[in-house]
């Protein structure tokens, strides 16, 4: 497995268990994200999911496991009953896939903050900005721990900070805003995607 893969594999493997964590009585709960609740944070993150992998394979995102589609930045509606564990689950094993599968990795993505990168780049900075600030979104809206990993708050902090413009382009982000002193990184991350 590639170091990216790992990384990745690491990240998704903290969301999971904060969705795994989640009571049932708190899919409701107000999430940081503005108009969402704790459920749309992990449809948000399976459709994103969805559409990267919609544009490796050159196929339409279909909806699966009770989330349905929806553009990328939005977050889909989600049936009763839906396995948002499984969901996530599928998603998350079809990019370990692509990350797997050296063509399929350096494919270039046709866009984004990032412009035309290799799958792998794209799914290293801003998927890794995905899964890290969600993460955070879905345990401060359940309650659960909301520590992230500190080297990978530290290197995808760095990594984003020449596309912060771009970023806010997309309309996906919130304007950072400033960090207190001495902010430690993940409080400082944490800022700069909009979430003081």
């Amino acid at each position: 497995m590639s170091e990216v893969a790992r990384r990745y594999a690491r990240l998704a493997d903290g969301f999971l268990s904060r969705i795994r964590a989640t009571p049932d009585h708190l899919w409701e709960a107000k999430s940081p994200c503005r108009g969402w609740n704790a459920r749309d944070v992990v449809a948000h993150v399976v459709n994103g999911h969805r559409g990267v992998l919609s544009a490796v394979h050159g196929i339409p995102p279909a909806a699966a496991h009770g989330v349905g589609v929806s553009s990328m930045a939005d977050a889909p509606a989600v049936e009763p009953g839906a396995d948002l564990a499984a969901a996530f689950i599928a998603c998350r094993d079809g990019i370990l896939e692509v990350l797997r599968t050296p063509d399929l990795a350096a494919r270039r993505m046709p866009g984004g903050p990032l412009g035309p990168v290799p799958v792998e780049r794209a799914i290293d900075v801003v998927g890794a900005l995905e899964l890290l600030g969600h993460t955070w979104d879905l345990a401060r809206a359940t309650g659960g721990d909301e520590r992230l990993d500190p080297e990978a708050v530290a290197r995808t902090h760095r990594a984003l900070l020449p596309c912060h413009a771009e970023l806010l382009a997309t309309g996906a982000f919130d304007a950072s805003v400033p960090a207190p002193e001495g902010a430690d990184a993940q409080t400082a991350f944490l800022c700069f995607i909009g979430r003081g």
